[in-house]
């Protein structure tokens, strides 16, 4: 089951050996270093506990690559037009070579998600395999002349990648292959995410938010926070805002309005079939639903199942899984943490159970109701209705999680794995 992930990630690669596999015109990319330019704006930030491996190679003669037009150097004082911007802010994102990662990618670098004065660098991890991907991807960004988009800079190693992020969005994961046990793939993804947990504990900012969108979301982000324990656990996310956004648009779709008169959706639990679009709590034009809709049936199943199986209707009709949407959904739940929830309203995130008002269990990662003031944080929602129906789902999906808990508990620092899953509830998108 043991996995060997040392060929991406590992710091103590010897460059001589890549270089005999990739040949010298890869050997600057492929080192354990990155590639990067530093804005005169921000001096570069102290991060303790670093890897000596990683440490010995801080050489200034080791710093120097970068790509392209971003090896321009530039002072953002010094130029009117931009004198009005904030500090830049470096985002880092794993499986940047892929397919989502191609539609977020560039709603980052336009404004779009951070706002039109906030100047970025994007830091793109990739693996050796999509390295001539990730290099495309940033000659694409290169082109594109967003003029927010300060640095860019890629590579495989995290310890190096994701140096003094502050925001670390971790889209790669291995697909789910065919006949492949769930257990198998918790495993193989989950020490994935226990390596790039590690790096960011080492290396990130010390208030680094993390989305782990990379499947299975819930169970990786668990691993990922277990495996940083000097960053705050509060600070991971798992995402569930796509299933938030689809269950709006069934919800304005039955009730014959569009979807932003819908409000106050929760997706409860896991990223998975057993997830819990929550109709108890939603609202259309500021009613409850079940006042609008009084289609009682409908609720509790064609919609509950709609939502959870959107995926797989969207992989037949169109032979590919929902990736642009999937970026919208990424961008969507940023934008709920850097910007103040509309007064009653909130969003839905998968996020750490420890201390959470509604008996769900401790210790596990769980999509439930959040609000936020718009600086990076949130709070939990306490004025939400649980009745027998929705609590009796709730705890399936609680269920769901704690035995994906047991399967890793090899990766969590909980003593050996013990899979005992109740079933075979993955979303389409993971086959």
């Amino acid at each position: 089951m043991a996995m060997d992930l040392s060929s991406p990630y590992s710091p103590a690669r010897s460059p001589a050996t890549l270089a005999g596999r990739r040949g010298s015109l890869h050997l600057l990319l492929l080192r354990p270093r990155l590639a990067t330019v530093r804005c005169s704006v921000d001096a570069p930030k102290q991060v303790q506990g670093r890897p000596a491996a990683v440490a010995a190679e801080e050489a200034p003669a080791a710093r120097k690559e970068c790509y392209g037009v971003f090896c321009t150097t530039y002072d953002l004082k010094a130029d009117e037009k931009t004198k009005s911007w904030k500090s830049l802010v470096n985002v880092a994102v794993s499986g940047a070579a892929g397919m989502i990662s191609n539609h977020l990618l560039f709603k980052l670098a336009s404004g779009e998600v951070f706002g039109p004065d906030q100047p970025i660098a994007l830091k793109l991890l990739g693996s050796e395999r999509s390295l001539q991907a990730l290099e495309g991807v940033a000659m694409e960004l290169e082109d594109s002349l967003y003029p927010l988009l300060r640095e860019v800079s890629i590579g495989i190693d995290p310890y190096v990648v994701f140096e003094d992020a502050e925001w670390a969005l971790l889209i790669g994961a291995k697909p789910r292959g065919p006949g492949m046990e769930r257990s198998a793939l918790l495993d193989i993804n989950g020490q994935i995410f226990a390596e790039q947990g590690k790096a960011l504990d080492a290396v990130a900012s010390r208030n680094v938010k993390v989305i782990v969108i990379g499947n299975p979301c819930n169970t990786n982000a668990l691993i990922c926070l277990k495996n940083a324990p000097n960053l705050p656990a509060k600070n991971f996310h798992a995402l569930t805002r796509l299933d938030e956004n689809r269950a709006k648009c069934q919800l304005a779709l039955k009730a014959g309005v569009f979807y932003d008169k819908v409000s106050n959706v929760t997706i409860w639990g896991n990223h998975s079939t057993t997830q819990v679009p929550d109709f108890l709590n939603s609202k259309i034009n500021g009613r409850p639903v079940k006042e609008v809709i009084k289609d009682t049936k409908w609720l509790e199943e064609e919609f509950t199942k709609t939502v959870q199986k959107r995926g797989g209707v969207l992989i037949e009709k169109w032979g590919r899984s929902s990736a642009a949407s999937t970026a919208v959904s990424i961008v969507d739940a940023i934008r709920s943490l850097v910007n103040p929830t509309p007064e009653g309203d909130w969003f839905s995130t998968g996020v750490y159970t420890t201390g959470n008002p509604y008996g769900i269990a401790e210790d596990i990662v769980f999509s439930m109701p959040c609000r936020s003031k718009g600086d990076g944080d949130y709070e939990l929602v306490k004025d939400v209705a649980i009745d027998d129906f929705l609590w009796e789902r709730i705890k399936k999906s609680e269920a769901e999680l704690l035995a994906e808990k047991r399967c890793v508990a090899h990766l969590t620092g909980e003593g050996n794995a013990f899979c005992d899953l109740p079933g075979d509830t993955m979303l389409p998108g993971e086959v």
